[in-house]
């Protein structure tokens, strides 16, 4: 991974468990958060109006996780998504969390892009794909490998 997209995020009351530790599920809306920043603050991709009205989704269609150490309300962890591989209809993502220079979380994510009107893969749309290519350099597959 080259470049990243950082963004903090303080660990609430909300994100915990009974035992005061982020339920696991919660890393999940956090990554989807970050995805949904990063589209807006970095690609310059307005997320809600590609969902809402260009009917274009972004699903998470294989997901792999590590959980290295708890964290706990009040702790602000730094998200940092990277990019390995932008293929045709494919993105693949790596997300981890730190805190205080310490991993807590890690995940490969691949995102589909997906038609919200036919529930079908489509190709990324070119606006999406010329950002992400300017993120991602390296992470652009060439026409063979592209799926």
């Amino acid at each position: 991974m080259n470049a990243t997209f950082d963004m903090p995020v303080r660990i609430r009351f909300a994100h915990c468990d009974p035992a005061g530790i982020v339920y696991f599920p919660q890393y999940l809306v956090m990554t989807n958060m970050l995805v949904e920043e990063w589209f807006n603050e970095r690609l310059s991709i307005d997320y809600a109006h590609m969902i809402q009205a260009r009917r274009v989704g972004l699903p998470i269609v294989k997901l792999e996780c590590e959980f290295s150490k708890p964290s706990r309300m009040g702790e602000t962890v730094t998200l940092a998504l990277g990019v390995t591989r932008i293929g045709r209809r494919s993105i693949g993502i790596e997300i981890v969390a730190r805190c205080a220079g310490e991993v807590r979380f890690r995940a490969a994510q691949v995102l589909v892009t997906t038609s919200l009107e036919s529930g079908q893969s489509i190709d990324i749309p070119d606006d999406i794909a010329s950002a992400l290519a300017a993120f991602a350099p390296h992470a652009v597959q060439s026409e063979e490998q592209r799926s």
